[in-house]
């Protein structure tokens, strides 16, 4: 499974929603994640012990789509700055790195 990239920009206090749409490689189609679990969290960096769980999951197995989220709480306990992230998804016992990047989280201005 090819490890899929994407950036992302957090908006603190703010809830947060976005969703991927995996293919498959070797056929160029979706990847079909019936059956599969999934788990993803953002941290300052690779090597950060403090992290915080998106709330993941399949919102569609057959058209390969996993959806990752955080709600304004989360958010806005993030300090402003430069994160990383990613997405694991977990079929019989096996991990695979699905998605990586870096995070973004930008202050906000209205409480």
């Amino acid at each position: 499974m090819a490890v899929y990239v994407s950036n992302i920009v957090i908006e603190q206090g703010f809830t947060f929603e976005t969703s991927f749409q995996l293919e498959d490689t070797r056929t160029n189609y979706f990847l079909d994640l019936s059956g599969y679990d999934v788990d993803s969290q953002i941290r300052k960096s690779y090597y950060s012990k403090n992290y915080v769980s998106f709330a993941s999951s399949i919102s569609n197995p057959e058209l390969g789509i996993i959806s990752i989220a955080l709600d304004s709480n989360q958010t806005s306990l993030l300090k402003p700055g430069r994160y990383v992230y990613d997405v694991k998804v977990i079929s019989e016992g096996r991990k695979y790195k699905a998605v990586e990047g870096a995070a973004l989280v930008r202050a906000g201005v209205t409480t």
